[in-house]
């Protein structure tokens, strides 16, 4: 799609954009303007761009079977039953508003929100790991007792914690694939209703094209032959008739529209639950066991140590344990570091999330002004119709 023309109101503070020059001791006020530097021709040859690359409602989106479909069921409307007119399509229609609602209810603002703080719990838990067992550990040191007891209660009470927190992640783990898995079946149904949709208008334009070009014909050159006021009426509520089912497919290519755009909705929210997904399988899968083994190691590294404290100075072994325990320190404090600084969305998704909504909306807004629009001219149209029918009634008279 081409893009679209700015028609953006241009703010300038620039004086040589302005009214008069004044005098130089005071400054020009700003100028405000509407006009928009594109010529008439500018404006016309990126309308003719949109334009072609208009996408057209025709049959060749659909397979054999459904143009005979389509072809089958426009002989079928009747156009002069009120009842049929009211409810046609309506049943597609329907689907799409129990799809949208759907589709709402299944963003999961919740229970993301909940991943979320089950993320940053266990960020927390493995970052605050044995600072408040230090002190004890020092003070096992100068006592010359065994701190690996310590580390171990330290490191039992924290992988409680975690275990818990994982627990949580696996839950939302499960329920999250289910909304893929679910999303995926809302994808198809919403495409089925959009062909659904696009067959309903094919075939009701068809009937009315039929309509207008054989019956409303036939009732014109037959009030104008006559003469008859009757013959004339006639005429006109047919025209009315033709014009009700025209609006009536007009909404139905509203709710196509609304169709189309909730595909791409879908995939987003989809996409947000399978970003969320890859982030607790990462936690679960990396961050966990990463961290169970590098206490592991440390715990291991204890034990030896002990094994050499009976040959080793007393000064030594402190020195050595010292230097093992920063370097233990160091590991963890910078995987600690790295995790709790990643996010738990990427701001690049959520700018992008954001500006597809916003096109959404925008096209959105725009189709509807372009169909008030093109209702009033219809109604300017029907009114012309109108008087020239009046006209040549007031002469067929004459």
């Amino acid at each position: 799609m081409a893009d679209k023309i700015d028609m953006t109101p241009e703010l300038t503070l620039d004086p040589s954009g302005g009214a008069a020059a004044q005098a130089p001791a005071a400054p020009e006020a700003p100028t405000l303007t509407l006009e928009n530097s594109l010529t008439p021709a500018d404006v016309a040859a990126a309308q003719a761009a949109r334009d072609a690359q208009a996408v057209q409602l025709d049959e060749s989106q659909l397979s054999e079977a459904e143009r005979k479909m389509v072809d089958d069921f426009a002989q079928k409307i009747d156009i002069t039953d009120s009842t049929v007119v009211l409810q046609y399509g309506a049943a597609a229609q329907k689907n799409i508003a129990s799809f949208s609602e759907n589709a709402l209810n299944n963003v999961r603002t919740k229970d993301l929100g909940e991943v979320g703080e089950a993320l940053s719990s266990l960020v927390v838990e493995l970052k605050t790991f044995g600072q408040e067992e230090k002190s004890g550990i020092f003070g096992f040191f100068q006592k010359r007792k065994n701190e690996a007891l310590a580390l171990k209660a330290s490191y039992d009470k924290a992988e409680v914690n975690v275990d818990k927190i994982a627990a949580i992640l696996e839950n939302h783990q499960v329920t999250l694939m289910k909304d893929i898995a679910m999303l995926d079946q809302m994808y198809d149904l919403n495409t089925k209703y959009y062909k659904e949709l696009t067959m309903y208008i094919l075939a009701g334009k068809k009937a009315l094209n039929k309509a207008r070009s054989e019956t409303l014909e036939e009732l014109r050159k037959k009030a104008a032959e006559t003469g008859s006021q009757e013959d004339a009426q006639k005429y006109n509520d047919y025209a009315n008739l033709c014009n009700r089912f025209e609006k009536k497919l007009h909404d139905l290519e509203l709710t196509r529209m609304i169709s189309i755009q909730m595909g791409p909705q879908t995939r987003l929210i989809q996409n947000n639950d399978t970003l969320m997904l890859e982030k607790i399988q990462s936690s679960l899968v990396n961050t966990i066991p990463l961290w169970k083994s590098q206490m592991v190691l440390a715990l291991g590294l204890e034990h030896s140590r002990q094994a050499t404290a009976a040959q080793s100075a007393v000064t030594n072994m402190t020195n050595q344990l010292l230097q093992k325990n920063a370097e233990m320190l160091k590991m963890g404090t910078i995987e600690t570091a790295k995790e709790a600084e990643r996010s738990v969305v990427d701001i690049e998704t959520l700018q992008h999330t954001n500006q597809q909504l916003i096109s959404t909306l925008d096209e959105v807004m725009q189709i509807q002004k372009d169909g008030a629009q093109k209702r009033k001219e219809a109604e300017l149209e029907l009114g012309r119709i109108e008087g020239e029918l009046k006209q040549k009634l007031l002469e067929l008279r004459g």
